[in-house]
């Protein structure tokens, strides 16, 4: 593989990060592919990225919960 930019790490790290997933025609969710094209340091910074997204998404929710937990609330209100 290539040696990616810092700019093309940096736009991966955020795609990881985005709340946002595909469903397949199940309607299971896929995992972002950009995940695999970052190496163990970027997926660190992706992980630490999503804590620090999904902490501030449910402090500015009034009930108090991150776009993860509406999106699994939502899978299970269909079960």
């Amino acid at each position: 593989m290539a040696k990616l930019t810092q700019a093309q790490r940096d736009a991966l790290v955020e795609e990881v990060v985005s709340a946002h997933r595909a469903i397949d025609p199940r309607g299971a969710l896929i995992p972002s592919p950009a995940f695999h094209d970052l190496d163990d340091e970027d997926r660190m910074r992706a992980f630490e990225a999503s804590i620090a997204a999904r902490t501030l998404e449910a402090a500015l929710d009034p009930g108090g919960r991150s776009t993860t937990v509406r999106a699994v609330l939502k899978i299970l209100s269909r079960s």
